[in-house]
C-alpha cells in the first residue's frame, strides 16, 4: 500500500513511517523543509513537499496514495494559539477527506483522550465532551468519523496524553521534567490521585498501521497501554531521577508552578483500550510509563 503521511518527521509520525516501511508498505511523507525531506529520504520514504496550510498539496498527496495517516500532532506549547492550530488542522483534514471520498481508501486521523469526559474510565464508544480543555480536536474527529458515510474507511486513533519513549523532546514528560528542574520540586495537585493514561510511541505507531490495514470505517481506537497512572506516581518518578522532592500544590497554585500546563495537570483522564485490543488484536509490548521514566533516557544530557 502507498501511504501518504502528514507529520511524517515528527515524534509520532517518524515512528509511524518506520512501522509502515518495516511492514512492507511504501510511504509518501509530507515535508515542508529540506531537513524534513532529507530525513524522509534517509529512511526510504518518498518526499512530497508542502505543509498543512497548502491544501492543494494535501489533496494531491492523498489522491496519489492508497491510504492516508494524519500524524501531524502539534507539540504542547504556550506560544501557539490552539484555536488557530485547530482551524488549520480542520481545513487540512477536510481536504484530505475530500480527496479520498468514494474511494473506500483508509484514513487514520490522530486524536486524543484529553477531550473525553473526565472523572471516569472512557472507552472508544465515548463521543467526547466539547466543553473540556482538550476538546479542540473533537469537532475534526467527528468529521473524520462521518467520512465513513461518504466512502472513506476512516478511523480516529486517540492518543494518550503521555506518549512516551526515546526521542520525546517536547511532550508532556520532558515538559514536566523541565518544570521540576526549574522549580526544584516535582509537583502534583492535591493528593495527586487524578489519573493520566499513557502509551509508548512505538506501540502507538503499530496501532496506526493496524488502523490503516484493517480498522472498520468510522471507528474510534484508543492507543492506551497504562489506563490511568496517578499523577503523584508520575511526579514521584521524576523526583526520584532528579533528586528533588515530590510535593503537593493546591489547584490555585497549579498555574504558578506549572505555567500554561496548570489547567491540565489536575484532570482525571483514565481511558480503556479494551475494544481496540479486541477489534484489531493490538497488544502493547513496550515499557509502561513509570518504567520508561526510570530507565533514564529522559534525563541523559539534560
Amino acid at each position: 500500500m502507498r501511504v501518504f503521511v502528514t507529520g511524517a518527521t515528527g515524534y509520532i509520525g517518524s515512528a509511524v513511517v518506520r512501522e509502515l516501511l518495516e511492514a512492507g508498505h511504501q510511504v509518501i511523507g509530507l515535508a515542508r523543509s529540506e531537513t524534513a525531506a532529507a530525513a524522509l529520504s534517509a529512511v526510504g520514504a518518498e518526499v512530497h513537499r508542502g505543509d498543512l496550510a497548502d491544501l492543494d498539496s494535501l489533496r494531491a498527496g492523498a489522491a496519489a496514495a492508497d491510504g492516508v495517516v494524519h500524524a501531524a500532532n502539534q507539540h504542547i506549547s504556550e506560544t501557539v494559539d490552539p484555536a488557530a492550530r485547530a482551524r488549520i488542522e480542520r481545513n487540512a483534514v477536510h481536504s484530505l477527506g475530500a480527496a479520498l471520498e468514494g474511494s473506500g481508501k483508509p484514513f487514520a486521523f490522530t486524536s486524543g483522550t484529553l477531550g473525553l469526559t473526565p472523572g471516569r474510565l472512557s472507552t472508544e464508544a465515548d463521543g467526547g465532551d466539547l466543553r473540556g480543555p482538550g476538546a479542540l480536536r473533537l469537532p475534526t474527529e467527528h468529521a473524520v468519523i462521518a467520512m465513513a458515510e461518504r466512502g472513506v474507511r476512516s478511523s480516529a486513533v486517540r492518543l494518550a496524553p503521555l506518549v512516551h519513549g526515546e526521542g520525546d523532546l517536547r511532550g508532556f514528560v520532558p515538559t514536566l521534567i523541565g518544570v521540576a528542574r526549574a522549580k526544584g520540586a516535582s509537583a502534583y495537585v492535591g493528593d495527586g490521585a487524578n489519573r493520566w493514561p499513557a502509551v509508548h510511541r512505538l506501540d502507538a505507531a503499530r496501532l496506526f498501521r493496524l488502523a490503516l490495514e484493517s480498522a472498520p470505517a468510522g471507528s474510534r481506537l484508543h492507543a492506551i497501554d497504562d489506563e490511568g497512572v496517578p499523577f503523584r506516581e508520575i511526579a514521584g518518578a521524576v523526583a526520584g531521577r532528579l533528586g528533588v522532592p515530590a510535593v503537593s500544590v493546591t489547584a490555585e497554585d497549579a498555574v504558578g508552578h506549572f505555567g500554561f500546563l496548570g489547567p491540565l495537570v489536575a484532570i482525571d483522564n483514565p481511558a480503556s483500550s479494551a475494544l481496540t485490543r479486541q477489534r484489531l488484536a493490538w497488544r502493547p509490548a513496550r515499557l509502561p510509563l513509570i518504567a520508561d521514566i526510570e530507565k533514564g533516557h529522559y534525563f541523559n544530557g539534560r
